[in-house]
């Protein structure tokens, strides 16, 4: 394709830049196919008018983007089809790397459809004709609109609660509800037991109540109860922090009969349980929340955002009744109240099935990626649901789980470390990866080879994540 000439937009940057970009644009609309001879530097230049050194420069950066190849004696041609283009893209977005695939963060997998888009513009389209649309632009009621605390009410009996729409509070999504909960129940200084390894913003949240973390072993099945016991019988307990559904980072699903150990301890000792049940509605298998076999002593905190949309930021916590105005003022003391007109979409999806219909798309998503995964990574071991957005690998001999990740890292692909979930002592050789962290399928593809390319590498210790 000699014949090819980019339309540059005005830019306060180097021509060399705008040319890369449109580039990238043609390539990632067609107009480019993977195969396509550019014209030579000098032809270019003097159909765009200017210098041979900036359609250089130009090409060169497309090529470290992964667009272009140069062969010497025959030219330059574009490298790959439009999937090398939205990667390239995305990562740029990110503030990455132009390639780099990012592994290490636990977003919902987006299906190449992208019926989320459809649907919001649908719901908004809706909204925009509503008579009564102003009063989504005021503050609500404590604890939430109505119609919407309703809604969350309905969204937790389809995970098996049963909990009417008072005891149902509106936060600005799970880490919103989880901090409001925890300031709740316990004081600085105060002692909270957790997974020995646990969620990342857990850590954080306890980091910022100055809370004392103490984390519990784990088995194949979640918290190990004796160890909860044991905690409880040396005094100074007043909370349990858990995720029983595809705990993050194990992928662990804690069974019913675990589940009902840890609330009959709770019961004895007088302990509440915040219970975390974000991953609740992918796992269609999941047993009964904790929160149903020991509804007096539980907050059940959840959102939309693993489920449905994480920009919603959208959630809800369910408290026992003598608990409701106490979370409801820490939830209005954080942030006010979570946005009404998120709460207006979330609830409209509850109410008409579009959030039954975009759950299942997200779970087929996580499900295609998780075959691509066992096709990837082969015979090595590691612990998944078969709908988790993320999965447990476990490291070959020799490799430290901060040096797997800054090898990684340095092949293009991002994963998290154990540590990051560590509470206290010897981090195990494991890392997160998170299907969902790459936006598109040709991205998972291309972050598990990479992945598979560091666990058949020799381990080099010299690295370490700064």
């Amino acid at each position: 394709m000699t014949s090819w000439a980019p339309v540059l937009r005005p830019a306060s940057g180097p021509l060399y830049l705008a040319l890369a970009e449109a580039i990238a644009e043609d390539v990632g609309h067609g107009r480019l196919k993977t195969g396509d001879r550019l014209p030579t530097h000098r032809d270019l230049a003097d159909r765009l008018g200017v210098t041979v050194g900036t359609v250089s420069r130009g090409y060169a950066e497309a090529a470290r983007r992964g667009l272009l190849s140069g062969e010497v004696g025959r030219g330059t041609f574009v490298r790959g089809p439009a999937a090398e283009y939205e990667i390239a893209r995305t990562s740029a977005e990110m503030g990455q790397a132009p390639g780099f695939v990012d592994l290490g963060v636990n977003h919902p997998p987006s299906p190449p459809s992208e019926p989320h888009g459809r649907a919001l513009a649908r719901a908004l389209a809706a909204l925009a004709v509503r008579p009564d649309l102003a009063r989504l632009l005021d503050y609500p009621p404590e604890g939430g609109q109505p119609s919407h605390r309703e809604a969350g009410a309905e969204w937790l009996r389809r995970t098996g609660l049963r909990c009417g729409a008072d005891q149902v509070l509106v936060c600005g999504g799970s880490q919103h509800g989880l901090l409001s909960a925890l300031a709740t129940l316990l004081e600085p200084g105060d002692l909270l037991l957790t997974e020995g390894l646990t969620y990342a913003g857990l850590k954080a949240a306890a980091s910022v109540l100055r809370l004392r973390l103490h984390g519990l072993p784990l088995d194949a099945h979640g918290v190990v109860p004796e160890s909860l016991e044991a905690a409880c019988r040396r005094g100074g307990v007043k909370a349990l922090y858990c995720v029983p559904t595809i705990q993050n980072p194990t992928c662990s699903v804690m069974p019913v009969e675990r589940r009902r150990a840890l609330a009959d301890i709770a019961r004895a000792h007088g302990v509440t349980i915040v219970e975390d049940d974000v991953h609740a509605r992918l796992a269609a298998d999941a047993p009964l929340p904790i929160q149903t076999l020991a509804p007096e002593r539980t907050v059940y905190v959840t959102s939309t955002s693993k489920t449905l949309a994480p920009g919603l930021r959208v959630g809800f916590v369910c408290a026992p009744p003598a608990l409701v105005g106490r979370v409801a003022t820490a939830i209005r003391a954080t942030t006010w109240a979570a946005p009404p007109l998120m709460g207006e979409v979330v609830a409209g999806w509850i109410a008409d099935g579009t959030a039954e219909s975009l759950l299942e798309e997200r779970r087929r998503e996580a499900a295609l990626r998780q075959e691509k995964a066992r096709a990837a990574l082969g015979h090595a071991r590691y612990v998944a649901h078969p709908s988790s957005y993320h999965l447990w690998l476990e490291l070959p001999a020799g490799w430290r789980s901060e040096s797997f990740s800054a090898s990684a890292r340095r092949r293009g692909v991002g994963v998290t470390p154990a540590e990051s979930f560590l509470i206290e002592g010897t981090a195990p050789g494991a890392v997160r990866l998170c299907l969902g962290g790459a936006r598109s399928r040709a991205a998972v593809d291309l972050g598990l080879l990479r992945v598979a390319e560091t666990l058949a590498s020799a381990p080099d210790e010299g690295l370490a994540v700064v």
